[in-house]
């Protein structure tokens, strides 16, 4: 089946984007016992600094993805992006929706002058860490809030 996904940039505190990124964060409660304590703040998601996007299938919210400016140095990388608040809700997974919000991310952020893309995720969602090593991700250092944390796994690509 063709997936049907249509991405629009929106701010991280808009209503769809509001409701995803609270069911993202249910998820991780179940998943490793509470949500993502990293603190965030949403205007690092506002462009040209950042982008955060909303996918729909017809009117209905189903998958959320962004990315924000990095310190972060790996790969031969000179400018960097985080990929942040990667989320397909359960009911439309399966779909390869989480691969086109990635590629969109990916050249978004290249379009915007950066050559490098990291991001961190978990133990405990391994179709994640599938996703990302299936479209070229590699293993980096540990950086950011959970750096050195027992679940957590960074990695990066340039893009």
């Amino acid at each position: 089946m063709q997936a049907s996904l249509e991405l629009r940039p929106v701010g991280y505190l808009h209503a769809d984007a509001t409701l995803l990124v609270d069911r993202v964060q249910q998820e991780y409660a179940e998943r490793y016992g509470s949500p993502d304590e990293a603190p965030i703040d949403p205007t690092v998601f506002d462009p040209p600094e950042g982008l955060f996007l909303v996918g729909y299938d017809g009117a209905t919210p189903v998958a959320t993805g962004a990315w924000r400016r990095s310190p972060v140095r790996e790969l031969g990388g000179t400018s960097a992006v985080e990929v942040k608040r990667m989320y397909v809700v359960p009911e439309a997974r399966n779909r390869g929706l989480a691969r086109m919000v990635l590629r969109e991310l990916e050249a978004t952020a290249a379009a915007a002058g950066h050559d490098l893309a990291v991001l961190e995720t978990g133990l405990k969602q391994p179709e994640a860490i599938s996703l990302y090593l299936s479209e070229g991700y590699v293993e980096v250092p540990d950086f950011g809030y959970y750096a050195g944390h027992e679940l957590s796994r960074c990695f990066g690509k340039r893009i």
